[in-house]
C-alpha cells in the first residue's frame, strides 16, 4: 500500500462502521412502540433486531469469501444501498412483515460494511498499522451500537420512529461514498499470508470451538437484556417513558474502555481468569437487574457491559492467540457464532417473557452465562 494518510483511513472506516451498527440496534429502544402500532405481540416485535441479526450470521461468510476475490469498492457500495433502501422501506411501510423482511434484508447486506471491511484491512495495511487501524474499526462498533440505541429512542420522539429510519439511511449511504470513493486500492504484496484451512478443519478442532461457544453464549445474553430491558422498565414498578429507559443506554459506551483493558488482563493474567472474572460480573450483573430498583438496574446494566465485553475481548484474543493460519476464517467463525447465539437469545427470550415476564429472561440469561463460565474455568491456566 502507497504512503497514506493513515488518521484519515481511520476516520473512513470509524464513520462506515458506525453507520452499520446504528442500523443494527436502531429498533430496540422503540419496540414497545413498534408493538403498539402494529398490534403484535412482544415474541413478534422482537423481530424487529433479530431479523438483522439473523441476516448477519447468515450473511457473514459469504462476504467473507467475496471480499477474497472481488475489489472492496463495488461490495461496500452495493451493500450500503441495500442496507440504506432497506432501511427507508421499514420508514415507510405499514406491513408488520414487509418491515421484518426488510430488517432480514438490511442484516443479509451489513456483513458488506463491516466483515468485507475488516477482511480488506488485513490484507490492505502493514501489519504495524493494522491493529491501530483496528482500534477504530472496535469502537465503531461500540459507538455504532449506542448511536442506533440513542437514534431510535432519544434524538427522534419514540412516536416519530420512522424519521430514525430516515436519518439513519441517509447516514448509510453518505458513509458509503465517502468510503467508496476514499478506500485506496489493496496491493497484493505484503506479509499477509493466504491460509488454505477450510472452515471445516477449523471447525474440527475443539479448541476453537470452544471459544465460539463462549461467544454465542455471552452474546446471547448481551443482546437479550438490552432487547427486552424497555419492557421491563415500561411496566411496573418502573413505568418509564421511552426517552428515560434509551438514556440508560449510555453505559454501552464502557466498551470502548472494557475491551482494551480486558484484551491487556487477558495477557497478564491469563484467558483463564479474565472469562471467569467476566462471566461472574455477568452473573452478578443479571441478579442486580431482577430487583426492583432504580439503582440495581443502573448498577445492573453497568455490570452486563462490563461483564460481555471483558468476556468478549477475552475470547477474541485467545482464539486468535492459539491460531497459527487461518485467522480470517477464523474470525468469520467467531463472528457468525457470536451473531447466531444473539438471534437465538433474542428469539427465545421473547416467548418466556410472554408467559414469564423478565424473570423468564434474566432465568435463561444465568442458564447462558455458563457457557463462558465454563470455557474459562476449562481453560489452560497460564496466559493464553
Amino acid at each position: 500500500m502507497p504512503a497514506f494518510p493513515y488518521l484519515r483511513l481511520q476516520l473512513m472506516v470509524f464513520a462506515l462502521v458506525s453507520a452499520a451498527f446504528t442500523n443494527i440496534y436502531l429498533a430496540q429502544p422503540v419496540l414497545p412502540m413498534v408493538q403498539a402500532q402494529f398490534g403484535i405481540d412482544i415474541a413478534g416485535v422482537s423481530w424487529a433486531v433479530s431479523a438483522v441479526i439473523l441476516g448477519m450470521a447468515l450473511a457473514n461468510l459469504p462476504f467473507g469469501l467475496l471480499v477474497d476475490r472481488w475489489p472492496i469498492q463495488p461490495i461496500i457500495l452495493v451493500g450500503g444501498l441495500m442496507v440504506a433502501g432497506a432501511g427507508l422501506v421499514c420508514a415507510l411501510t405499514d406491513s408488520f412483515p414487509v418491515l421484518i423482511a426488510a430488517r432480514f434484508v438490511q442484516g443479509l447486506f451489513i456483513p458488506a460494511l463491516t466483515t468485507s471491511i475488516a477482511a480488506y484491512l488485513g490484507k490492505t495495511l502493514p501489519i504495524e498499522k493494522l491493529s491501530v487501524v483496528m482500534g477504530s474499526y472496535v469502537a465503531a462498533t461500540v459507538l455504532g451500537g449506542l448511536g442506533g440505541r440513542l437514534m431510535g429512542g432519544w434524538l427522534f420522539p419514540a412516536d416519530d420512529w420512522r424519521y430514525a429510519f430516515m436519518a439513519t439511511a441517509i447516514l448509510t449511504v453518505l458513509t458509503t461514498v465517502i468510503a467508496v470513493v476514499g478506500l485506496p486500492k489493496p496491493s497484493n504484496a505484503g506479509p499477509h499470508v493466504k491460509s488454505t484451512l477450510s472452515y471445516g478443519q477449523l471447525l474440527a478442532q475443539w479448541p476453537l470451538v470452544r471459544y465460539f461457544i463462549c461467544a454465542a453464549g455471552s452474546f446471547a445474553v448481551f443482546s437479550s437484556v438490552f432487547n427486552y430491558l424497555p419492557f421491563r422498565l415500561a411496566d411496573a414498578p418502573f413505568g418509564w417513558s421511552t426517552e428515560a429507559t434509551t438514556t440508560l443506554y449510555l453505559v454501552y459506551i464502557m466498551g470502548i474502555f472494557m475491551a482494551p483493558l480486558a484484551g491487556r488482563w487477558s495477557v497478564r493474567f491469563g484467558s483463564r481468569a479474565t472469562l471467569v472474572a467476566g462471566s461472574l460480573v455477568l452473573l452478578l450483573a443479571l441478579l442486580l437487574l431482577q430487583l426492583a430498583s432504580l439503582i440495581a438496574v443502573v448498577v445492573g446494566l453497568t455490570a452486563v457491559c462490563a461483564g460481555f465485553f471483558c468476556v468478549h475481548a477475552a475470547a477474541v484474543g485467545a482464539l486468535n492467540r492459539s491460531l497459527t493460519s487461518g485467522h480470517g476464517r477464523a474470525n468469520a467463525l467467531y463472528v457468525l457464532f457470536y451473531y447466531v447465539g444473539g438471534w437465538l437469545g433474542i428469539s427465545l427470550n421473547g416467548l418466556l417473557y410472554q408467559h414469564w415476564g423478565w424473570t423468564g429472561v434474566i432465568g435463561l440469561s444465568l442458564l447462558l452465562v455458563l457457557i463462558p463460565l465454563t470455557v474459562g474455568l476449562t481453560e489452560r491456566r497460564h496466559p493464553a
